[in-house]
């Protein structure tokens, strides 16, 4: 009888790497009946064909969001003690205060982050979160589940929601062994590790270690290193159209060598529209120069504003905007979903550019996969004023410190250097991709192609033993 697997989607970002990658297909080739367990808007069912169970009741305790923001404060506030660090809380995002209720919240979370940012203090907010969530329907319903479709192994998607937390439980309280993937390279340090799991899944070596640092109610022997599949698309060398085909798709001028700018999310990068016509403004520089160069903005693709928009205009000559092929389901970043074919957009637009300009984004990692260097702007706009936030602060985080070194990209600290590195690197003076390999083998793993069957083979090797 066929062992029945359920990937457990408690939003949609787990919907690229586990439902449009061959991820289903290598389970199923191995034998296993595959259930997407679904908690988003997005009908796996109807879109994609693939059998699914929903998860209509998304409904949490009251106090549960309470706990779990008291929960993400109280770590980082410890974290900063334990390690002797200021960076931590950086992580925090400002509560709100505006309201009656905002305010009620905002200060129970204070006070508990005031008083048990220690281990017996998060330990006991983090049993406080399971037993909320234990008597709300949702998890009741999600048991009722279980007991009816009988899943022999629960995966779920993504570590940090909390509408992850009643059906993990759930499964649990039923003897179902469970495990979750820890979905980004940033997550650990920032304390996201909400989801309590039997097993882990992690990218690399490098994220292993931080699993083990930052949770430490997790033993080694529940950590199993496997790869992402985020990345294993760029290695698919089917899914590449020519650089013709590419350029007459999408209207791009032949006789053009094109950048990308890769935006931003308005926390991140507050100021992100003037980085891109800085860049814009080099081009139209060099173009005087001699040279033939245009500029593809992909925007973020949860960015919901229009600040863009004037700057866009206003370089047209230089700039070519082609939007991510994501489909909202919704108002909310997490459901805005991505489809399959963004998959090979992105690798086309990675390996038809000679190099990516940013603020802070993974962004390095899927460039790097295409041997294209990474360029980071590292300084202040002149539109910086007191309540937005400073980009560097970006490069201070924790995750930033695993570069193997300072090259694994291409730093612009002052705008008058923009043009000239922009000059060495199309003249091939200067590169960040050996390093940049270096850094997308620490964190993604020596194994990129390969992620999928390593997740499968670590899902055998436990329901074996």
């Amino acid at each position: 009888m066929k062992k029945n697997i359920f990937i457990f989607l408690p939003d949609g970002v787990g919907l690229r790497n586990f439902a449009f990658t061959d991820f289903k297909n290598i389970g199923e080739k191995r034998g296993y009946a595959i259930t997407y367990w679904n908690n988003t808007p997005f009908s796996i069912a109807e879109k994609i064909g693939f059998k699914e169970v929903k998860i209509e009741n998304t409904s949490l305790h009251p106090l549960t969001t309470i706990y779990t923001r008291a929960r993400k404060r109280m770590e980082l506030n410890f974290f900063d003690k334990k390690f002797k660090e200021t960076v931590y809380n950086t992580y925090n995002f400002p509560q709100s205060y505006q309201g009656i209720k905002n305010a009620a919240k905002s200060l129970m979370v204070d006070v508990f982050t005031t008083f048990g940012s220690n281990e017996k203090g998060i330990t006991c907010v983090r049993e406080k979160i399971k037993k909320l969530e234990r008597t709300t329907t949702k998890y009741q319903d999600c048991k009722k589940q279980l007991e009816a479709h009988k899943p022999d192994f629960v995966f779920c998607t993504n570590q940090r929601p909390t509408q992850a937390l009643a059906p993990v439980l759930a499964a649990q309280d039923l003897g179902i062994p469970t495990a979750t993937f820890i979905f980004s390279w940033d997550n650990l340090p920032k304390a996201t590790t909400l989801v309590e799991t039997d097993y882990y899944f992690v990218w690399s070596e490098h994220m292993k270690e931080e699993v083990l640092l930052y949770c430490p109610y997790v033993n080694e022997n529940q950590v199993f290193v496997t790869g992402t599949p985020q990345f294993e698309s760029h290695f698919d060398k089917s899914l590449l159209l020519s650089k013709e085909a590419f350029f007459e798709t999408y209207q791009l001028e032949n006789n053009k060598k094109y950048i990308c700018f890769s935006g931003d999310d308005i926390v991140t990068s507050p100021l992100d529209q003037y980085y891109l016509e800085d860049l814009a403004l080099s081009v139209r520089d060099l173009n005087k120069k001699g040279y033939s160069l245009g500029i593809i903005y992909r925007k973020c693709p949860v960015d919901f504003t229009d600040r863009y928009e004037a700057i866009l205009k206003k370089y047209q000559d230089v700039i070519v905007s082609i939007d991510p092929l994501w489909s909202p389901v919704g108002k909310s970043w997490n459901e805005i979903m991505p489809t399959k074919e963004d998959f090979a957009l992105q690798s086309n637009i990675c390996e038809h550019t000679e190099f990516v300009a940013n603020i802070a984004s993974s962004m390095v990692f899927d460039f790097v996969a295409h041997n294209k260097s990474c360029l980071f702007f590292d300084y202040e706009q002149p539109q910086l004023k007191k309540g937005i936030r400073d980009i560097g602060q970006n490069y201070n985080y924790i995750h930033f410190r695993s570069m193997p070194s300072k090259e694994a990209a291409l730093w612009i600290r002052k705008k008058s250097d923009l043009t000239l590195t922009i000059k060495d690197i199309l003249d091939g003076k200067s590169s960040s991709v050996v390093d940049g390999k270096k850094w997308f083998d620490k964190i993604v793993g020596m194994n990129p192609t390969k992620a999928s069957v390593e997740i499968w083979d670590t899902i055998d090797f436990i329901l074996k033993n």
